[in-house]
């Protein structure tokens, strides 16, 4: 009986595994028709219920990787820079999370062969440091964020570390991006204040752009 339990489950998980796949490279070959005022349309229709089915659409974009950019704009356009943060941020943590479990459980293989030797510096990283390494690679962004949120799920990192560094350590660049593509939309649409907005959007930029070194040399110093 445990045998055919176990066949089942291999079985269960093999299946999980191409519907991700099929997912993820249909994703891939329709990711150019993603259109980010098309996209604000669809959502805005949904009344009351826009901000969960944006978090829902951000969320399986981040599991397709799928680019967020696009859901990005969308988001600051339909709710601003400071629910919009909000909005971005915990639809990418939602995303991350299934991806974590996917590849601690299903898709180990898989997600080690697309990361290559970065792997080995992921799993050196945890090692050494814990969720400061997590909440170090969140900060800037040295990987690829739709892959890193597989790769760590093969380190030791506990979940409950994972999730809370993620949120809290992306809000950084969310807020920044989010009141970019802000900042951006006032300015097409000929909004007041143009000049105040930009001069804010250029600083933001600048702090994510410059952050990376900042904390790499802090960390050296350390």
């Amino acid at each position: 009986m445990s045998g055919a339990t176990a066949m089942m489950g291999k079985v269960l998980r093999w299946l999980l595994f191409i519907l991700l796949a099929s997912a993820v490279c249909l994703a891939f070959f329709y990711r150019d028709q993603l259109d980010a005022t098309a996209l604000q349309q669809w959502v805005a229709q949904a009344g009351a219920a826009a901000p969960l089915l944006f978090m829902l659409i951000y969320a399986t974009g981040t599991l397709l990787f799928l680019p967020g950019s696009v859901m990005t704009l969308a988001d600051s356009a339909l709710f601003g820079p400071c629910l919009g943060t909000f909005y971005n941020l915990t639809g990418a943590t939602l995303g991350a999370v299934p991806a974590f479990f996917i590849a601690r459980y299903l898709a180990a293989d898989w997600v080690e062969q697309k990361s290559g030797d970065r792997l080995k510096r992921l799993k050196g990283g945890v090692e050494n440091e814990g969720w400061r390494f997590v909440a170090f690679v969140r900060l800037v962004p040295v990987f690829p964020f739709n892959l890193l949120n597989f790769a760590l799920g093969l380190t030791r990192i506990r979940f409950s570390h994972y999730l809370i560094a993620t949120y809290i350590c992306m809000l950084p660049g969310a807020f920044a991006y989010t009141y970019l593509g802000y900042a951006g939309r006032e300015a097409a649409a000929g909004g007041e204040s143009l000049l105040q907005k930009g001069l804010m959007a250029l600083a933001l930029l600048a702090a994510v752009t410059f952050l990376p070194r900042i904390i790499s040399n802090f960390r050296k110093k350390s």
